[in-house]
């Protein structure tokens, strides 16, 4: 596991996300979280819903599937997959801008949203169908007792998905030092497991891990996109670089992180894990091969 050296507490993490609001919304859309590159043809939109569309497939979602999204962030793939797929949604953030623009956008109430920490999420006992998590475990310092939560709220035979940043392993220390302490850091991630930590982690909480999907290269073309965006404001837009150079600016180190970001990948010493497991029991429907 790479820890971040400075403590990340939930309030850094809400924090992260408030003040880059509009920085995350505009350089990237609603969606906060990778996209996915079948063909390589994909417009950033397109991927980010094929992203989706993996997520949907490996927990098996369907129509009257209810679901729990883990930090679903503005609420775009808890929408996505209400809208597409019939499934009924619970989303959970721990962010005051991330839930205004969510609930904003679902004034029925479907899908649903909550202001409220996972590793306090107070939901019921074998609740959902499904639950998944896209790039929100690793804001949790607790992983032990995120993936326990998600066991508990499952009912026998349910499926977690996880999206996950993921160390390599072993991590060379000039990687340690330069990349992944300091995309924790300044990502707000208290720690970036590695493989070996989330089998052990899932594992532990009970789960039956059926798959664990590399999609590194697929994913990693997000980053010049934001990059080449995110330079691009600054060089257009006065506002983006009085944040960027203001020492009042909580957050502007993970602008600085997106180069560190593109480089991990491209080096290796970050992957992008999709992770499949079972609770066991129960009868849960097989992603047949066209789904996935």
């Amino acid at each position: 596991m790479i820890h971040s050296s400075r403590p990340i507490t939930p309030a850094l993490v809400a924090d992260h996300y408030d003040d880059l609001d509009r920085v995350y919304r505009e350089v990237w859309g609603e969606h906060v979280h990778h996209g996915l590159w079948r063909t390589g043809t994909e417009t950033p939109a397109e991927a980010v819903e094929r992203l989706v569309e993996l997520v949907a497939a490996e927990a098996g979602v369907r129509s009257g599937c209810e679901a729990v999204d883990i930090g679903c962030g503005y609420g775009a793939t808890a929408r996505y997959l209400a809208a597409k797929f019939g499934a009924r949604v619970t989303g959970l953030t721990i962010t005051p801008a991330q839930y205004r623009y969510a609930t904003a956008a679902t004034p029925g109430g479907d899908p649903r949203y909550l202001l409220r920490d996972w590793l306090d999420n107070g939901l019921p006992d074998a609740a959902f169908d499904a639950a998944y998590a896209i790039e929100s475990t690793e804001h949790m310092a607790d992983k032990a007792r995120a993936f326990a939560e998600a066991f508990r709220v499952l009912r026998p035979g349910g499926r977690l998905v996880v999206c996950a940043w993921t160390a390599a392993d072993p991590a060379k220390a000039w990687e340690r030092r330069h990349l992944l302490e300091p995309i924790c850091r300044e990502g707000r991630l208290p720690g970036m497991g590695t493989e070996a930590d989330h089998r052990a982690l899932l594992g532990a909480a009970g789960f039956a891990v059926e798959a664990a999907t590399d999609v590194s290269r697929q994913v990693r073309a997000t980053w010049g996109i934001c990059l080449r965006r995110t330079v691009a404001k600054l060089f257009t837009e006065r506002e983006s670089r009085a944040y960027l150079f203001s020492a009042a600016s909580r957050n502007r180190d993970f602008l600085l992180s997106l180069g560190r970001i593109w480089l991990a990948y491209r080096t290796g010493s970050m992957r992008y894990l999709v992770w499949r497991a079972r609770k066991p029991g129960g009868v849960c429907r097989s992603p047949s091969v066209g789904e996935r």
